[in-house]
């Protein structure tokens, strides 16, 4: 079974996808730190984003500048759109291959803030949209990335609001805090009829 994980930045994916990492026989593929992998010094990958935002994206060492390129890609929506586009190609083929390497009896979960977009969802059987208030939302990132409250509110902007999730997603958890996102998983996973690794 494939499980798509998907919601807006600062809406606690990760924390969702961690707690089912413990608690079941769960393999999460996690888009963001694939991107990461694929977009060192001297990938196709990379090779493709400077030819598209210049040699200033990257450092001295020939590494991405990732706060000036999310700096870029949050004010200009066609170059957010040239990025996604390089990123949906390289990305899908490498969650794909990784996809036939889990086990039969392991559920494969993919984490995915742009899951719909790549169209990864057309080869999950379920999805799972994580939503939070705006301005959990808003300090979370704010905390994480070290941004001020506008850079964070122009992020979110730019992404999916939560009514689409609700519409799109088979299922939706609420992650406002960390005591009451657990049993709405929970929840799910008994629908899914997935079981709880014995401790």
């Amino acid at each position: 079974m494939i499980i798509g994980i998907t919601g807006s930045s600062g809406a606690g994916k990760s924390t969702i996808c961690e707690f089912l990492e413990n608690e079941y026989k769960v393999k999460v593929l996690n888009a963001d730190k694939i991107a990461r992998k694929l977009s060192k010094k001297g990938t196709s990958y990379t090779i493709e984003i400077i030819k598209i935002f210049g040699k200033n994206i990257v450092d001295e060492e020939g590494e991405l500048k990732r706060r000036k390129l999310a700096e870029i890609i949050y004010s200009n929506p066609k170059k957010r759109e040239e990025l996604n586009k390089i990123t949906f190609k390289y990305i899908t083929n490498e969650i794909k291959t990784k996809l036939k390497k889990i086990d039969d009896d392991t559920v494969a979960i993919i984490d995915a803030p742009l899951l719909f977009e790549s169209k990864l969802n057309e080869i999950c059987n379920k999805v799972i949209g994580i939503i939070a208030k705006r301005e959990v939302q808003i300090d979370r990132i704010v905390a994480r990335d070290d941004i001020d409250y506008e850079q964070a509110e122009k992020r979110l902007l730019a992404q999916q609001s939560n009514e689409f999730y609700i519409e799109h997603c088979d299922d939706i958890v609420e992650n406002n805090n960390l005591l009451d996102f657990e049993k709405q998983v929970e929840n799910i996973m008994e629908k899914y009829n997935i079981k709880k690794v014995a401790p």
